[in-house]
């Protein structure tokens, strides 16, 4: 199924009934079902699902953090005058957090009266939990900074290395922290003894990192076709060479999704396109052959049964996959 949504897509995210959910710059909320939720005064910026799988978290330039439910939205918190930039949420551990400038604040689902804020020196960009919902990573400029999400007073891990730091994700094991840099390049850290993994020679920024098939394999974009690198053994992707799935010299690889339990991979392209993949046989499946505009949000559901996703004109869809 397609939709024109005539907005741009920011996030595309299911809940745990495998509803697809569509978070835009006009601050509304779509469902595939019909559902239309005026959640922001203004562009939503970043979206997450709640750490209770029902409905969507939501950060908006209202400054508002909302949660939306089939319902209709509930507002959280109200921050006037400011941007919420980044938006995290564990199902594991129950917490969510968001961050506005140099600020980060973080939230339990179960208990409203549990807050703590952490603050930076620089503006974060990104936030991500660990797999287990304990650690919080904040990108920022030079780094990225880790937090015990629930404890108040403490002093932060920093993991550092020069420049800006825009997207985070943590290897399912919880060993590695990947960023993809404002630079055309990719760097992590092995978390037990910081050391740094330089991994660069993109052509384009990279926008979007997926790990997939158990944590074994990264899929990243910012190329002619998705990257994927090699995370198995305890080292991780040190000394070991990237491949390249679905090379087309015409146009880049705009966003990545990836299965975390198969060797499934889904690309959206700068042209609008879309495809998937299995790594196993490297048959790449045209989802959506016609061109529109870049693709701007791809997720898969659960068990990677669908996949939705969204570009900067507005257009929409979701597969069966």
């Amino acid at each position: 199924m397609t939709f024109d949504f005539d907005a741009f897509v920011t996030a595309v995210l299911f809940d745990s009934e495998d509803r697809a959910w569509f978070a835009l710059g006009d601050g509304t909320l779509r469902t595939e079902d019909g559902g239309v939720h005026q959640a922001h005064d203004g562009a939503v910026l970043c979206a997450a699902p709640h750490p209770t799988g029902q409905g969507i978290l939501t950060g908006g330039d209202d400054g508002a953090v909302v949660w939306t439910r089939a319902s209709g939205p509930v507002v959280l918190e109200q921050m006037r005058g400011r941007w919420i930039d980044a938006l995290a949420a564990s199902s594991q551990s129950g917490l969510f957090a968001w961050a506005t400038g140099r600020e980060v604040h973080v939230r339990d689902a179960a208990d409203p009266q549990f807050q703590r804020t952490f603050v930076h020196e620089r503006s974060v960009t990104d936030l991500a939990f660990d797999p287990r919902g304990r650690r919080l990573a904040a990108a920022t400029y030079g780094g990225a900074w880790l937090w015990y999400a629930r404890i108040a007073e403490q002093k932060p891990e920093v993991l550092k290395w020069a420049g800006s730091h825009i997207a985070l994700a943590w290897s399912p094991d919880g060993k590695f922290l990947m960023s993809a840099m404002q630079e055309n390049a990719l760097h992590g850290w092995r978390v037990a003894d910081d050391k740094n993994l330089k991994m660069g020679g993109y052509p384009a920024k990279v926008k979007s990192l997926a790990f997939l098939s158990k944590g074994q394999m990264l899929a990243t974009s910012g190329a002619n076709g998705v990257v994927v690198w090699p995370f198995s053994g305890p080292a991780g992707p040190l000394g070991k060479q990237a491949a390249e799935v679905g090379y087309d010299e015409s146009v880049l690889v705009a966003r990545v999704a990836g299965d975390p339990d198969s060797r499934l991979v889904a690309a959206g392209l700068e042209d609008g396109r879309v495809w998937t993949c299995d790594l196993s046989g490297q048959k790449i499946d045209m989802r959506r052959a016609e061109k529109g505009e870049a693709v701007s949000a791809l997720s898969f559901s659960r068990r990677a049964r669908r996949l939705a996703w969204g570009d900067e004109a507005g257009a929409a869809g979701v597969f069966e996959v």
